[in-house]
């Protein structure tokens, strides 16, 4: 079994940087970064779960819910994961968002 504690430590920090920006950064982006980010993961869990399905788009939540969002995609793309590749790529990803969000 693919240990997935990268990707979910990753997602978790991301999530509770997020919780403790002002409303103004997440105004400012980064609720729009985590949006996209959490979109990403849940496509790429649905994927990895119907291949033949077409998967469906995260709905914006509000900027509140951002973090919970990115939280929830994270962790059901971790429950998918086969292998060290695609969790490097997932953590790639969730650090590259963080960098963008600037939280």
């Amino acid at each position: 079994m693919l240990d997935t504690t990268p990707l979910i430590t990753a997602v978790d920090r991301f999530a509770d940087r997020l919780r403790a920006a002002p409303q103004s950064r997440l105004q400012r982006g980064a609720a729009a970064e985590a949006l996209d980010l959490a979109r990403e993961l849940a496509v790429r869990a649905q994927v990895r779960e119907s291949p033949l399905d077409e998967p469906r788009v995260m709905p914006d939540a509000g900027m509140f819910a951002a973090a919970d969002q990115v939280t929830v995609a994270g962790r059901d793309l971790a429950l998918v994961l086969r292998d060290e590749s695609e969790l490097a790529d997932a953590v790639r990803l969730v650090e590259e968002s963080v960098g963008r969000a600037g939280v």
